[in-house]
């Protein structure tokens, strides 16, 4: 067991993913704090079941994708730490909340774009610059990208863009946060079955035997196959992992 009151702080962590991530990270030993956009009851019930095993946990609102709110966030971040753990910093930034959205050049809007790019470059950006102060040192940040950075899918140029760009920060952050012992890495999960995806699973008929027929483990992901490679960077086994990219897709396009 990792030592308590370590605390990890997963945004976009009511569902999907996230909440994958933030239950195998409680799993370890560590605390938890989740934000949510709107789903208030499913971030609630993911504080509940963090508890439930004995680990701390609270959830904070904040929408990722409007860079003004973060002072506010990051004032209500700081008490939440003071009045929940007693303490002024936390350890583990898992910079997970995302938006799908399909985006085949030729018809990609201007809006469309922006969407992207608020939500998966510029906040993640800014909310981890906002954060660095509550950041301990010897923490970690955690950045999640894509398969589609390392293979293209028609579809999918700006999210896959917005990833790579995020791939690049990553290299930058553990350059420039290494001298007070912060570890940034990316894990990069392939096509996973949660309903950030579902739109385009029940879009696209035959997408699953397609995506189980490229893939070398022969089936889509679940979000148990990647909440487990998250929290293993937080642990002190990952502490020598810096600045790479986990691509954890169970073998897309080998």
């Amino acid at each position: 067991m990792e030592q308590k009151n370590k605390i990890a702080l997963i945004t976009g962590g009511s569902r999907g993913l996230g909440k994958n991530a933030a239950l195998k990270i409680a799993s370890k030993g560590f605390d938890v704090i989740i934000t949510y956009r709107s789903k208030k009851d499913e971030a609630g019930a993911v504080v509940a079941e963090i508890e439930k095993s004995g680990q701390k946990a609270a959830a904070l609102q904040l929408d990722t994708s409007v860079v003004k709110t973060f002072d506010a966030f990051a004032q209500q971040l700081a008490s939440t730490l003071k009045e929940k753990w007693g303490l002024e910093q936390f350890d583990f930034l898992v910079n997970n909340a995302g938006i799908d959205a399909a985006s085949p050049f030729a018809q990609t809007t201007e809006e469309d774009f922006d969407n992207l790019f608020n939500v998966h470059f510029k906040g993640v950006y800014f909310l981890t610059q906002k954060l660095l102060p509550l950041i301990a040192n010897g923490g970690r940040i955690i950045n999640l990208s894509t398969g589609l950075t390392r293979f293209a899918t028609p579809g999918y140029a700006a999210y896959a863009s917005m990833k790579g760009a995020i791939e690049v920060f990553t290299k930058y952050l553990a350059k420039e946060l290494g001298s007070r012992g912060i570890a940034a890495n990316l894990v990069a999960p392939g096509i996973i079955e949660t309903d950030f995806t579902k739109a385009a699973f029940e879009s696209h008929a035959g997408m699953k035997d397609f995506i189980s027929g490229i893939t070398a483990l022969g089936r889509p992901g679940l979000p148990d196959d990647i909440g487990g490679v998250i929290a293993f960077l937080c642990t002190e086994d990952a502490r020598w992992i810096n600045a790479q990219r986990i691509e954890a897709s169970g073998g897309m396009f080998l």
